[in-house]
């Protein structure tokens, strides 16, 4: 295996576990837990921006296009309507 499918693939690690982290901490009743949790994720996003920013430089990672003004004003305006919608529902028990 050469460094860039190594750089590659724990890079793609660290955002898979980054993506279940808030699943995890939304979930721990324990505020320890949820403390500990929280600072290994914080841990794992500087390590993997650090990552990424060493595949980028090497030329094993080409980043997406920067979005137009416009395509960020349009997810702006949904997430803050989704986000509008969820403060007017009382929350559910299950």
């Amino acid at each position: 295996m050469n460094e860039k499918d190594m750089v590659n693939d724990y890079l793609s690690v660290l955002n898979s576990s980054l993506s279940n982290y808030g699943s995890v901490i939304s979930q721990a009743d324990n505020q320890q837990l949820r403390q500990a949790l929280q600072q290994i994720r914080n841990t794992d996003e500087q390590r993997q921006y650090s990552l990424y920013q060493y595949a980028k430089q090497k030329g094993y990672y080409q980043p997406a296009a920067p979005a137009q003004v416009t395509e960020i004003q349009q997810v702006k305006n949904q997430l803050s309507g989704a986000q509008q919608q969820q403060n007017n529902q009382p929350p559910q028990m299950h």
